[in-house]
C-alpha cells in the first residue's frame, strides 16, 4: 500500500488553486499553542493603533452598512470507520496507513456506506434542533482537485439527511452589544459528506497527499444569512462547536483541526434595508474562532472600501491568513467550476427510522445551557466560571469539577462537628472548589504548558486540600503550595506532607494579629488616611499581603482583613 504519495504541481493544471491551497496547508499545520500567542500579538498591534490606516477609514463609514454574514461550518464525525469504506478513522497517525482501495479511487471499487456513521450525524442535527429527513440521498459533486482522487465528493446536495433548527445566542455567549440579550440563527440544514485529503505542501513545487482523512465523515451545516456582526459569527461557531461536543458528535474542535468554517460575507446600504443582499463573497478553511472574527472584519471593511469608492463587488472565493489585514482572492465566478451535481448511481437512498430518531433522542445528555444554567443557580458560581467549566477540555474539566466535589462531599461529612466546615453551605464550598479547579489549575496547566488530565492531581486528594483550607488547618499560600507539589507529581498523601514539611497552620492568638496590624499601619500613615478618609478601601489589599508575608505562613487572610478592618473603623463595611 502506499505510504506516501508525491504530486508535482508543475505537472497539473492546478496552480490557480495553489493559494487556496497554501491556505489550508497552513492552516492544519500550526500549532495551536503558536496560533494562541500569534493571535495575541495581533491583539497588541490593534491595541497600539498598528493597524492599516483604511481600518480608520471604514470606522467612520460603518454607521452607513449593514453586514451579513452566513455559516457553513465541516465537522469530522465521532466514528471508528470512515463514510464509504472500512477503513479505520485516524487523526494523528502515519500518514496514509488507514487508507483503503475506495479511499485512492482505484478503477472498480465502490463506496459502502457504514452505517454506524449517522448515529453522531443524527446527535448532532438533533442538538441544534433540526427536523430528521426519514429519506435523503447521497450527490456527486464533481470537480478535480489532488486532494479528492475520485473527481467528485460524494455530498447530499439535493437531500439533506436534516433541515431547520436554530441556534440561540445569549449575550453571555459573546455577541455582539448590538444583538441585544439574545439572538436566533437559523439552520438551512445539516448534511452527511465525505472529508477530503490532507494537503502538506514541500516548496517549491511539489505537495503531499495524506489520505487518511479521505471519506472521514463529516457533517456540513449551514446556517442561513442572519448575523450582522463578526463577534455574533464568531459566537455563534463556538456555540455550535460546544454543543456537538456536548453530544459526543464530533472528533475534536477547531483546536485540533476537527471543525472548520466557512463564511459568506456581503454589505449593503442601511439606507436600503427592503433590497437584495449585497454581493456575497466566501472566505475558505478559518481554523479558528478569533480567526472567523477577524476574517469577518477585513473582509467587510474591503467590501466598504471598493463599494465607496465607486467599484463592485465580485462574487469570488477569498483567503486569510492569521495577522492578516485584509483577504485574499483565491478564485473568482469565471473561474469556479460547475459542480455538475448529481445522485450518486453506487449508493441507495439513506432511510432513517422514526425509532432511531427516537431512540437517539432519549440518550443525549444535557445541553450547555442547561448546564451552565444549573451551575449558576444551584451551586453559585458566576456565569463566566459556569460557562467556562463547561466548555474547557471537551467538558472534561466539568467532570473533575464534579468528581472533586463528590469527594468533599464524602471528606466533610467525616468532619461535621468542625464549626467551619458546619458553617459552609454547598454554594459557598462549591464556588471555592470551582476556583481551584478553574483558576488554580489552569494557572499551573498553562505555566506548564501542559494539557488537562484529571490524572494529574486526583479528585480526593484536591478536595482533601481545599477541606484543610476550609476548616483554616493551611493557609492560601500553603494550599497552592500543596497542589503544586500534587500538579508536579509528589507521590506524598497531602497529610504526610503538612506533618514531613511542617506545613500546619499554628493559630496566631488575637493579639498577635493586633500587634502585626497596628505596626503596619503605623509605617504607612498615609495610605492609613487614603483609606479611612478618601474611602480608597482597595488598599486594604497591600495591608493584607503584607501580614500574609510577615506571618511566614501562619495568617489567615479573613482575620487579617478583619484585624484590619477593625484598627481602621471599616468593621461596618463588606
Amino acid at each position: 500500500m502506499l505510504r506516501t504519495l508525491i504530486v508535482r504541481l508543475d505537472q497539473l493544471d492546478v496552480r490557480r488553486r495553489l493559494l487556496q491551497t497554501q491556505a489550508h496547508a497552513t492552516a492544519d499545520n500550526v500549532p495551536f499553542r503558536k496560533q494562541l500567542k500569534d493571535e495575541a500579538k495581533q491583539r497588541k498591534q490593534f491595541a497600539k493603533g498598528t493597524v492599516p490606516a483604511e481600518a480608520s477609514i471604514v470606522d467612520e463609514k460603518l454607521a452607513t452598512w449593514e453586514l451579513t454574514v452566513g455559516l457553513e461550518i465541516h465537522a469530522q464525525l465521532n466514528t471508528d470507520r470512515k463514510l464509504f469504506s472500512d477503513a479505520l478513522t485516524s487523526i494523528n497517525e502515519q500518514p496514509n496507513s488507514h487508507v483503503a482501495l475506495f479511499d485512492y479511487a482505484l478503477p472498480g471499487t465502490q463506496p459502502i456506506f457504514q452505517k454506524g456513521t449517522v448515529l453522531p450525524a443524527i446527535r448532532a442535527a438533533l442538538a441544534l434542533g433540526c427536523q430528521i429527513e426519514r429519506r435523503s440521498q447521497f450527490d456527486r459533486k464533481h470537480y478535480f482537485y489532488a486532494d479528492q482522487p475520485a473527481g467528485y465528493q460524494i455530498t447530499q446536495y439535493y437531500q439533506p439527511f436534516a433541515t431547520g433548527g436554530k441556534i440561540v445566542l445569549n449575550d453571555f455567549d459573546g455577541i455582539a452589544q448590538e444583538d441585544g440579550k439574545s439572538v436566533e440563527i437559523e439552520i438551512q440544514q445539516v448534511q452527511l459528506e465525505q472529508d477530503t485529503a490532507k494537503t502538506l505542501l514541500q516548496p517549491p513545487a511539489e505537495a503531499m497527499l495524506d489520505f487518511n482523512r479521505v471519506s472521514h465523515p463529516l457533517v456540513e451545516i449551514i446556517t442561513k444569512p442572519q448575523m450582522h456582526q463578526p463577534e455574533t459569527a464568531a459566537a455563534c461557531v463556538k456555540k455550535i462547536q460546544t454543543l456537538l461536543q456536548a453530544v459526543n458528535a464530533v472528533t475534536a474542535g477547531m483546536e485540533l483541526g476537527g471543525l472548520r468554517a466557512d463564511v459568506n460575507v456581503s454589505v449593503r446600504r442601511k439606507t436600503q434595508p427592503q433590497s437584495a443582499l449585497g454581493q456575497r463573497t466566501e472566505i475558505k478553511n478559518l481554523s479558528s474562532i478569533k480567526a472567523v472574527e477577524d476574517a469577518i472584519i477585513a473582509e467587510r471593511n474591503r467590501q466598504i472600501l471598493v463599494l465607496e469608492s465607486g467599484g463592485a463587488i465580485k462574487g469570488e472565493t477569498r483567503g486569510w491568513t492569521l495577522g492578516a489585514s485584509d483577504t485574499v482572492k483565491l478564485r473568482g465566478k469565471e473561474d469556479e467550476v460547475d459542480y455538475r451535481y448529481m445522485p450518486d448511481p453506487d449508493l441507495a437512498p439513506l432511510l432513517i427510522s422514526d425509532r432511531l430518531v427516537a431512540k437517539i433522542s432519549e440518550t443525549l445528555p444535557q445541553f450547555p445551557d442547561q448546564m451552565v444554567e444549573e451551575l449558576v443557580q444551584y451551586l453559585g458560581l458566576t456565569m463566566k466560571d459556569a460557562k467556562t467549566l463547561v466548555e474547557l477540555d471537551d467538558g472534561r474539566r466539568l467532570g473533575y469539577f464534579d468528581l472533586v466535589r463528590s469527594d468533599f462531599v464524602a471528606l466533610r461529612s467525616q468532619v461535621k462537628g468542625h464549626s467551619q466546615v458546619a458553617t459552609t453551605d454547598e454554594k459557598e464550598w462549591s464556588v471555592i472548589i470551582a476556583n481551584w479547579v478553574l483558576h488554580e489549575m489552569g494557572g499551573l496547566l498553562s505555566s506548564s504548558e501542559t494539557a488537562f488530565s484529571a490524572d494529574r492531581v486526583p479528585s480526593k486528594d484536591l478536595a482533601f486540600i481545599i477541606l484543610m483550607l476550609v476548616m483554616e488547618r493551611i493557609t492560601g499560600r500553603t494550599a497552592k503550595q500543596l497542589l503544586a507539589k500534587k500538579f508536579y507529581g509528589d507521590a506524598r498523601d497531602i497529610e504526610s506532607v503538612i506533618k514531613e514539611e511542617d506545613l500546619g497552620l499554628e493559630h496566631l492568638s488575637e493579639e498577635a494579629y493586633m500587634s502585626m496590624a497596628r505596626e503596619l499601619l503605623d509605617g504607612h500613615p498615609a495610605m492609613v488616611l487614603q483609606i479611612k478618609e478618601k474611602g480608597q478601601i482597595g488598599k486594604l489589599g497591600f495591608f493584607m499581603g503584607q501580614m500574609m508575608r510577615k506571618g511566614e505562613g501562619k495568617v489567615v487572610a479573613q482575620r487579617a482583613e478583619a484585624t484590619l478592618k477593625k484598627l481602621l473603623g471599616l468593621t461596618n463595611q463588606s
